[in-house]
């Protein structure tokens, strides 16, 4: 457990699309803990924004769905306005877990690391589907080969970073491509990154709301055609 004068230098950064039957719970069980729970309501049809505010979370509005990486991005910039140095970016689907939270934490705070990147290949996968798995591994093994990064899971929502990388960070991809162009970055401006094992635990009611493979396909194609064009 971490000492509240170190969890009160933590935001944690939820990007939120019609989630009204599980963030109120998420919002309450990470406020627990955290001060800053910033919770980004991306033109959600249902009444998620409603439900974030019963549970105490601060609330960004999109008019308009924009996509998870335009989600993370307006949560990063808001969060930079609050006298935090600690940046997480944390899924509504209740995947994700707080211990692993506080793991992550203790580790950036060593210094040694820009940011901390959750593993769930070095840590556990509860529930994964097999085919699930066999597109996790392809993104790991393209991933490695575009940005020579050694990392064992490459498309994981939970990571934590320090000021230095929420300063810098841009994120220009709106949809779930987000994830690979947050990689790019770190490998373009050589942070510091180090990977820890953590727990993701696929619930019926994330693996509904998980990304299909046709749109991971597409993610690979929207990361090809960015790395032709920059040449």
């Amino acid at each position: 457990m971490l000492s509240k004068s170190v969890l009160s230098k933590v935001a944690i950064i939820i990007p939120v699309y019609n989630e009204r039957q599980v963030i109120e719970g998420i919002v309450r069980k990470v406020k627990k803990d955290f001060d800053y729970v910033v919770c980004v309501d991306d033109g959600s049809k249902d009444d998620s924004d409603v439900k974030i505010l019963a549970g105490g979370g601060m609330l960004v509005r999109h008019p308009i769905n924009m996509g998870q990486g335009a989600a993370l991005q307006t949560g990063i910039e808001f969060a930079r306005e609050l006298p935090v140095d600690y940046f997480v970016t944390f899924d509504a689907d209740g995947q994700h877990r707080i211990e692993d939270v506080f793991a992550m934490v203790k580790e950036i705070e060593k210094g040694k690391s820009d940011i901390i990147l959750g593993s769930r290949f070095l840590g556990k996968a509860l529930g994964i589907k097999k085919t699930k798995k066999a597109l996790l591994k392809l993104a790991i093994f393209f991933t490695r080969m575009t940005t020579k990064l050694k990392l064992t899971d490459t498309h994981n929502g939970l990571r934590v970073f320090n000021r230095k990388v929420a300063e810098e960070m841009q994120i220009t991809m709106p949809d779930m491509a987000h994830a690979s162009e947050m990689l790019e970055i770190i490998a373009e401006k050589k942070y510091r990154y180090k990977e820890i094992p953590i727990t993701i635990e696929y619930t019926d009611y994330s693996i509904a709301k998980g990304q299909g493979a046709i749109n991971a396909v597409n993610i690979g194609l929207d990361v090809l055609l960015r790395k032709v064009t920059k040449r």
